[in-house]
């Protein structure tokens, strides 16, 4: 069978996006999302997206990590939207579904801000944090972030007792000021470090937001592969709403592949 695709990235995480609207290409399987996914015997790529029409909503992103398991991912949400609003409708404003629910979104000077979940709980965990912003994520705060063997460290704490059942992402934080940080990732899934991760990225803000006033505020979060930014309303008792994650999704290049 051949499969049209478009290959899209979010500052660096890079995802297969197919689209299913007609529904012809709903046979693929872990198998297939694994071997497209591969890097020398694929396309290559952190993830692979199906795009599927939905009955009142404009579609459904179906996310899957390289490894073939779902889960939600935000960078991969925000390229899912540039890449309906290129192939389907040129409008600025989008209600889409993915495994953890509707979310909205708009493009802003060819940038897309992702409207994601409420975060009611941050759990500390030591001196570290574990959150579920879409995707669940152990927040780590180090000095030698540049330096950190980040994979080694990362694959520690992601098979560990507590978290090697369901998995977690991990992610390690050094903050530049109060309203910037710079992190990497290692994420499960694609069990690696990967060069940005949008759910990790609003993880981490919303952790360094549990020190700001009761309002709404802003953080600027470095990643490997460029910058995003991280909007949210902080509650008196330290819940968050109103979360958008805004940075680039950005068209790489299209192609058709035997599988």
């Amino acid at each position: 069978m051949k499969i049209p695709f478009h290959k899209y990235q979010g500052t660096g995480n890079d995802f297969i996006m197919i689209d299913n609207l007609s529904g012809d290409y709903s046979i693929l399987d872990i198998q297939h999302v694994q071997q497209l996914c591969d890097r020398r015997f694929g396309i290559g790529a952190d993830g692979l997206i199906l795009i599927h029409s939905h009955p009142s909503l404009d579609f459904e992103a179906d996310y899957y990590n390289s490894d073939g398991s779902k889960s939600f991912c935000g960078n991969g949400a925000r390229c899912a939207v540039q890449f309906y609003a290129r192939n389907h409708a040129h409008q600025d404003e989008f209600k889409f579904i993915a495994i953890d629910g509707i979310h909205s979104a708009r493009i802003i000077n060819n940038e897309v801000s992702l409207e994601m979940s409420s975060v009611e709980l941050i759990e500390n965990y030591g001196n570290d944090h574990v959150l579920n912003t879409g995707s669940p994520h152990y927040v780590k705060h180090v000095q030698d972030l540049p330096t950190l063997d980040v994979f080694t460290l990362g694959r520690e704490i992601r098979y560990s007792d507590d978290f090697s059942e369901v998995g977690i992402n991990v992610n390690f934080v050094k903050q530049i000021s109060p309203n910037h940080i710079s992190i990497r990732t290692y994420e499960r899934g694609v069990e690696d470090e990967t060069l940005s991760c949008g759910t990790g990225a609003t993880a981490c803000a919303l952790v360094e937001g549990q020190s700001f006033s009761e309002g709404n505020h802003s953080v600027c979060v470095d990643v490997l592969g460029g910058q995003v930014h991280v909007s949210f309303t902080r509650h008196v008792d330290n819940s968050f709403s109103q979360i958008t994650l805004q940075g680039p999704a950005t068209f790489v290049f299209e192609g058709e592949i035997n599988v």
